[in-house]
């Protein structure tokens, strides 16, 4: 099968059309043990990605915060110049994202880097008593590594949306003469 997520309404297909003393068994059914080893992996891979992105917006969110505190001088300044609330927030948020673009260069070439040495090399081995394979298997979905990575951008900004009103309870007077 091409498709494997089609397995229930294939063996519908064939089961009609097999001879009455025939008897089908799908491979989910006869390696259920395997089948349910290859879902726990699906759902540990969600709560990793999960508690990934956690830490990932926790430690952006503290790296903006540190950021206004350095240049509450710097944004009193701006204020008392006639900037906008919004035109310095969307200097943080661009200096957040130019944080989080160069992170996610370096995580991926590292991490797609890993991979493709495991793919071709096939360096990590597994006991294939207990694991059902000699080496961990790697399957670069392009797809799939785009959306994340676009969807990881995507929440860490939305969040670090957050820290920034930060900005707009900064009074210019106060924040000229703060001291470090």
């Amino acid at each position: 099968m091409k498709d494997f997520d089609a397995i229930q309404t294939s063996s519908k297909v064939v089961q009609d059309k097999m001879q009455p003393d025939m008897k089908l068994e799908k491979v989910t059914d006869k390696f259920m043990g395997l089948f349910d080893w290859l879902g726990m992996l699906d759902r540990n891979m969600v709560i990793f990605l999960t508690l990934i992105l956690f830490v990932a917006c926790f430690n952006m969110i503290s790296i903006l915060l540190v950021l206004m505190m350095e240049r509450t001088p710097m944004i009193g300044l701006f204020k008392a110049l006639g900037s906008s609330n919004w035109q310095i927030r969307k200097i943080f948020l661009w200096s957040g994202f130019l944080m989080i673009f160069k992170g996610m260069v370096y995580g991926n070439i590292i991490g797609i880097g890993f991979c493709l040495i495991q793919q071709h090399f096939k360096l990590i081995p597994l006991d294939p008593a207990n694991y059902y394979m000699n080496t961990v298997p790697i399957t670069m979905n392009w797809g799939v590594i785009m959306l994340l990575n676009l969807a990881t951008v995507s929440l860490v900004l939305f969040v670090l949306l957050i820290p920034t009103f930060v900005i707009t309870r900064i009074q210019p007077i106060k924040a000229i003469i703060f001291k470090k």
